[in-house]
């Protein structure tokens, strides 16, 4: 028989799954209660009639939970949605570690990567955490990008928010071919939307204003761009002066 012990420390590893597993389940009802809202948002667009074709588009979501369900980034080609926000890092395959020390870059607007593999490696910031990074090649050397963090068992894991697993050329392919050739140049021109021009040049940051007027500054990889929209539409584009 067991020893009282035993007993409470079966009971403890017990009532710690039931935790675990609590956590993870909650997680994705959640993550399907958000999908479930999109879907009644396009339902509720559809029935409007909303004339911005944008509205009507719904990324796929991998919705990893943990490192096994996050390595689905490996079975399909993904797009970057923010550039310039994401930094990487090199990794060396041999010990399957990354080098936090050392920043290699920042992921480029709408670049596409083939996810190697998903790994967990030590946090650079806290001992009691593990970062997870998805590894890809750049010019025959490796890489990893941090896309979440693990903490005493519960993951939270970012890459939805990070990656497109859809070619967007394929979601968006009702904008014009020359809105396209502006952003595969990584352009800003007059009449493109703020989700274009995120596509063109990397995140931005606005600056306080109006619903019908708005400015955005975009750090661009070091080459800024201060952009003013009127109505959802860029109206003035111009370099930001030191």
């Amino acid at each position: 028989m067991l020893s009282q012990e035993a007993k409470q420390r079966l009971q403890l590893a017990l009532a710690l799954a039931i935790v675990v597993a609590a956590v993870r389940a909650g997680y994705v009802i959640y993550e399907r209660h958000e999908e479930n809202v999109a879907a009644k948002k396009e339902q509720a667009a559809n029935g409007a009639g909303y004339a911005n074709a944008d509205y009507y588009v719904s990324p796929k979501k991998l919705y990893p939970y943990d490192l096994k369900s996050a390595k689905q980034l490996t079975q399909q080609l993904v797009w970057v949605k923010e550039g310039y926000r994401y930094t990487y890092y090199p990794f060396d395959n041999a010990r399957r570690r990354t080098d936090f020390s050392q920043e290699a870059g920042l992921l480029l607007p709408l670049e596409r990567l083939e996810i190697k593999d998903v790994v967990s490696d030590v946090s650079p910031r806290a001992a009691d955490q593990r970062q997870v990074t998805a590894v890809f090649d750049r010019e025959g050397k490796s890489y990893a990008v941090p896309i979440g963090v693990e903490k005493s068992g519960t993951y939270k894991i970012y890459s939805d928010e990070m990656f497109f697993v859809e070619d967007p050329h394929e979601l968006y392919k009702h904008w014009e071919a020359d809105v396209w050739d502006a952003i595969s140049r990584h352009e800003v021109k007059p009449g493109m939307n703020e989700l274009q021009a995120d596509f063109a040049v990397g995140m931005g940051t606005p600056d306080s204003g109006s619903s019908l007027e708005k400015t955005v500054r975009y750090p661009n990889g070091g080459k800024p761009l201060v952009v003013v929209y009127r109505d959802g539409k860029a109206v003035e584009i111009k370099p930001e002066k030191p």
